[in-house]
């Protein structure tokens, strides 16, 4: 068994998941900074999905939004599955924080939007995972997913079939860390937190 591993439930998605899918600019108001209003945040993430996406198989249904709103619950969903241009339009770092906040640990796309993918890492809300083929087409939405980040491999464990991600590099370290002034405090290359 792999050391470095995230299991769970996978959410499908395509090519050029922009940002405005991933938080619509009207949920803007909040303050990722700022717990509460950061689940507020995730409690609304995909939610301006195209309809024909979000009525086949919601991300957040409505009576499951108050409560990952409130911190009592996260989305059933995980990881997530895309393809291309994973996280282009605006450069908006609450996008990083709606699915951190909604519980995606991890996305596995064949590419990203260069800032989205820095903002993923610089956040430490969840890991970009790069797949070196587009695997949209062999996973569906609701399949268990492994993903084996010390082999670079993705399973799906539902349908079967084993894939490849690109190394990870420096990105492990500094997510698993909490993001990039977490990883640079643990390396002692900042000083503290300064206390508010």
């Amino acid at each position: 068994m792999a050391q470095n591993t995230i299991k769970g439930t996978a959410y499908v998605l395509g090519d050029k998941i922009n940002t405005d899918y991933i938080i619509p600019a009207d949920r803007l108001t909040w303050d990722p900074s700022i717990p509460e209003e950061r689940l507020k945040i995730g409690s609304y993430a995909l939610e301006g999905l195209p309809d024909e996406i979000k009525k086949k198989q919601p991300f957040i249904t409505d009576g499951e939004r108050a409560a990952i709103a409130d911190g009592t619950a996260k989305a059933k969903y995980n990881i997530l599955i895309g393809g291309k241009g994973f996280g282009c339009g605006s450069s908006r770092e609450h996008a990083a924080n709606a699915l951190g906040a909604a519980g995606i640990e991890i996305v596995v796309a064949k590419g990203y939007a260069r800032i989205f993918f820095e903002n993923c890492v610089a956040t430490g809300e969840l890991l970009p995972a790069t797949s070196r083929e587009d695997i949209t087409d062999k996973f569906e939405t609701g399949d268990n997913v492994e993903v084996d980040l010390d082999n670079l491999k993705v399973y799906n464990r539902t349908k079967g079939g084993e894939f490849e991600i690109e190394p990870l590099g420096y990105i492990l370290p500094m997510v698993k860390a909490g993001g990039l002034f977490a990883y640079a405090r643990q390396k002692g290359l900042i000083g503290p937190r300064p206390k508010e």
